[in-house]
């Protein structure tokens, strides 16, 4: 994914409650760099917590593997800091790869269930931009069957039938996305702009 060269593509915002922002998507997809991009621009001073996967690995999944069992905890586990964090008013933005739809449904559903707004982004692109991407050579490993339990290639990925934002990062600038993300929090009244009319619809 390109990366940002500004930090405000379409003016200023500012969160008005706790929601979270899911990104889901294949390694190296670009979910990080969108995840701090988007926190960038709507933090507007308050605190905009984000949730990476790889950092939830390492300080609160320690110890799980890659089974779907393992993941689908992971992810479970992530979706209740994220509510914990949303429904006490702080935004959270979760980058994790959340492979499996049904879990994913089911942490939306809790979401929903708590009164916390959820909007979940998929961030696609294809396997041989990703493998391109890719500087330690995991999907090359895996395409040539050499790293087992590897998402996307040897472990399945669930895409999601409606997200409520794609982004396909093989053909947009990160601050074209970041746009259209923030836009769809707009329009949920989730964030308020603070310069009148900087997202064009």
């Amino acid at each position: 994914m390109t990366a940002p060269q500004t930090t405000s593509p379409a003016g200023s915002f500012a969160a008005k409650r706790g929601f979270i922002v899911w990104f889901t998507g294949l390694s190296g997809a670009g979910k990080s760099t969108l995840a701090e991009a988007l926190r960038r621009q709507i933090s507007g001073g308050r605190p905009v917590e984000i949730l990476d996967g790889d950092e939830v690995r390492t300080h609160l999944s320690q110890g799980l593997g890659f089974s779907k069992e393992d993941r689908d905890l992971n992810v479970r586990r992530i979706g209740f800091v994220a509510r914990l964090l949303a429904r006490n008013g702080v935004p959270t933005v979760t980058a994790a790869i959340s492979p499996y739809a049904e879990v994913r449904q089911e942490v939306q559903r809790l979401a929903a269930e708590e009164g916390v707004p959820f909007v979940e982004v998929y961030v696609e692109a294809p396997l041989d931009v990703l493998a391109e991407r890719d500087v330690k050579g995991l999907y090359r490993q895996a395409m040539a069957g050499e790293l087992q339990h590897f998402t996307g290639v040897s472990d399945p990925y669930e895409p999601p039938v409606r997200p409520d934002v794609l982004v396909r990062s093989d053909r947009e600038h990160v601050d074209e996305s970041v746009a259209r993300i923030v836009q769809a929090l707009l329009d949920r009244e989730l964030v308020t702009a603070t310069v009148a009319g900087a997202v064009s619809r």
